[in-house]
């Protein structure tokens, strides 16, 4: 594979492919790696500790940080892991749409964390859904719902909590969910990501092999100060 021949899921990595700004870099972390204060909520399902699952998606993010240049990767805490749900609001992005259109920008994050908090009392939950690998790229994983189902289940969380919480993001219909093990300092040269590609195909592999389905703990509205822990608030088992 050539770098021009990228799927969409790494392109975002090459700077040859990529040359622009990196979203959150110097307001999400540093270009040391070190993770800055940027309070919100979320919408979050844990990994199952101790699941099969769990190792080996631990034992993947392990590998990633002997390859070449792991060090232009900011990695988050491995207590962090997490499939996202549902985006909350973030203190660096007060404006709409990512904001309920009946409550100011300008509201305290703990403000709004209390308001989701008062709204999601009312939350019915959604049925049980699984996930499944769907590729690795140098930032995690890409995963999806394994069935059309499952994957129709996470529409219908999504929608339902949009519609409560009074907002949707321009990708709520495109969203891709994935699990992050790190943020990117630096965007890899091609000759980098040319060594990074057959690792992640491996990495995929081993993964749907050892875990077919990823064991997650129930959604749970989350607050956070930065990208190392999400505190679960209110959890959601599924009907």
């Amino acid at each position: 594979m050539t770098i021009p021949e990228l799927p969409d899921h790494l392109r975002f990595s090459s700077r040859s492919l990529n040359p622009g700004p990196i979203p959150h870099l110097g307001i999400r972390y540093d270009t040391t790696g070190r993770f800055l204060t940027e309070r919100g909520n979320t919408v979050v399902c844990h990994l199952v500790e101790g699941s099969e699952s769990a190792a080996a998606i631990l034992e993947a993010r392990t590998r990633y940080t002997s390859m070449p240049r792991a060090d232009k990767l900011a990695f988050t805490a491995p207590s962090s892991l997490h499939m996202t749900l549902f985006q909350g609001i973030i203190e660096t992005r007060r404006a709409l749409p990512y904001w309920p259109g009946d409550v100011p920008v300008e509201t305290p994050v703990d403000d709004m964390t209390g308001i989701f908090m008062d709204r999601l009392a009312h939350f019915r939950s959604g049925q049980a859904f699984a996930v499944e690998v769907k590729h690795a790229t140098p930032l995690g994983l890409v995963v999806d719902g394994v069935t059309d189902d499952d994957r129709a289940v996470l529409k219908d969380w999504r929608d339902r909590l949009a519609d409560l919480l009074g907002y949707r993001h321009p990708d709520h219909e495109t969203y891709a969910f994935h699990i992050t093990f790190a943020y990117m300092i630096e965007r890899f040269d091609d000759a980098t990501l040319s060594a990074w590609i057959p690792f992640l195909e491996e990495v995929a592999a081993d993964i749907r092999r050892r875990a077919p389905v990823i064991e997650l703990r129930a959604p749970a509205f989350c607050a956070f100060d930065d990208m190392n822990h999400f505190e679960e608030l209110l959890v959601f088992e599924p009907a």
